[in-house]
């Protein structure tokens, strides 16, 4: 069966004599993730747009170190090789629109050694519409619009803006959020307001929030049920992140599953409450680099502290995950202050 294929590059289209062809062809020509992609028939590009209510050739963003433009109906090509259905592409639009501000760095946070990833967070009444799941095994993909997006996000970085592995891409390790890192916060299951209006917008709108992350570090404290242990637990996670990857602070996520938010909300604690702490306490000093072996960058610099989070509101706080085991996962910055999480509304998004 021939499948009418957009061209990632200009209005022009392709046949492929069956799926097979169609596959061997984005494979042949390093258009993929490595994994299968769906073709992008026109059809299947113009009912994203559709749904998104965008025109194809809307102006998403430029990419300002290498000058390439990111339309919609490019983006839409991607959304729908990675998967995705109509109903997801405004999500998949608002991520690279949040991308492309100046403030994420979208070049360095892609081209850098560091080998991060972008994360996708999702807010607001979007998850349920597009049936995203915060909970069970919330940082492995456990639902299909979860999946489609990240990996949508990926492959848009890879086909339009040529961040391939061994080129732009120019990750020593990297990490398995290079194929899709996208979370849903689980806001009904939570004692606090959800990130998103945390970060400046109404909480019944649907929001994105993209965060240069580097790969979760789960902790694990069933000991206690004061909110002070507790998140001794992640801070001590977080030093150590610190003292063995960058010292340099920046944006950092925790994701606290319902076991332990129960105890924090259950004290009063709040998520400004969570921040100070952290901020507080997750900080090195500059000599305890040479306890894991980078004592020759000491210098006469010993004394200087370096705190995880020059803020308290640099930290993104993430309620999601199954519902037993006191578990939590701390999510590292690609490098510090250089990028920076934007969040953006979902627009466009019927019944949202």
């Amino acid at each position: 069966m021939s499948n009418l294929l957009p061209s990632l590059v200009s209005t022009r289209h392709l046949v492929a004599d069956d799926p097979v062809a169609a596959q061997e062809f984005f494979h042949s020509r390093g258009l993929t993730d490595g994994l299968p992609v769906v073709p992008p028939t026109a059809g299947a590009v113009q009912a994203m747009l559709d749904w998104a209510l965008l025109p194809a050739d809307t102006l998403l963003g430029v990419e300002p170190v290498r000058e390439r433009a990111v339309t919609a109906e490019k983006v839409a090509i991607n959304a729908v090789m990675a998967g995705c259905l109509p109903a997801h592409f405004p999500v998949v639009v608002a991520a690279l629109t949040a991308m492309l501000r100046d403030e994420f760095l979208v070049h360095g946070a892609t081209a850098s050694t560091g080998g991060c990833a972008v994360m996708v967070l999702v807010n607001g009444p979007v998850r349920n519409q597009i049936q995203m799941d915060g909970t069970f095994s919330v940082l492995g993909n456990h639902d299909r619009a979860s999946a489609c997006i990240g990996r949508a996000v990926r492959l848009c970085l890879i086909n339009i803006l040529d961040v391939r592995p061994g080129g732009i891409d120019r990750s020593t390790l990297g990490h398995p959020g290079k194929f899709s890192f996208c979370i849903a916060e689980d806001e009904e299951n939570s004692p606090w307001p959800g990130e998103a209006s945390e970060r400046g917008v109404p909480g019944d709108t649907a929001a994105v929030t993209v965060m240069a992350a580097q790969g979760p570090r789960q902790i694990m404290n069933e000991w206690t049920t004061e909110p002070e242990e507790i998140l001794e637990t992640f801070a001590a996670e977080m030093r150590a992140s610190l003292l063995n990857y960058s010292i340099w602070g920046g944006n950092w996520a925790i994701v606290i599953p319902p076991q332990l938010r129960t105890h924090l909300g259950g004290a009063g604690w709040s998520k400004a409450d969570i921040r100070g702490f952290l901020q507080e306490r997750a900080r090195v000093e500059r000599s305890q680099w040479a306890d894991v072996g980078k004592g020759a960058v000491v210098r006469d610099r010993g004394e200087t502290e370096y705190p995880a989070l020059p803020h308290p509101e640099d930290l993104i706080i993430i309620a999601a995950g199954g519902p037993a085991g006191g578990f939590g996962a701390v999510i590292p910055p690609w490098l510090g202050p250089k990028s920076r999480a934007v969040t953006v509304p979902v627009a466009a998004c019927l019944d949202c």
